[in-house]
């Protein structure tokens, strides 16, 4: 129980302030520069984020057995989703940079 706590924590201080500045449309320094910033990557790393929620709160509170194996499905689903957000952004800024 210990581990699942400090991995919520872990994700939460992490990957969801960059998923949301990302998402806003800023990007840190240190990235390169960019025509635009990739908004659909930030919306993919906050669908990648929420699988954690998802799956552990569930746990943490002693819910059911069926209501923990739902949420686990429905986590899957949203990073399944978060995927291919970011797999067809890659393919559509891919498309916009070949002449």
């Amino acid at each position: 129980m210990t581990w699942q706590w400090i991995g919520l924590t872990i994700f939460s201080l992490t990957l969801l302030p960059a998923g949301l500045a990302i998402a806003a449309g800023r990007l840190p320094a240190r990235l390169p520069a960019r025509r635009r910033p990739p908004r659909a990557y930030g919306w993919a790393v906050l669908a990648l984020y929420a699988t954690a929620p998802l799956n552990a709160i569930p746990r943490l509170t002693g819910a059911a057995p069926r209501v923990s194996t739902a949420l686990t499905a429905v986590a899957g689903i949203v990073a399944v989703a978060g995927c291919l957000l970011a797999a067809l952004a890659s393919l559509r800024r891919a498309g916009d940079s070949n002449p």
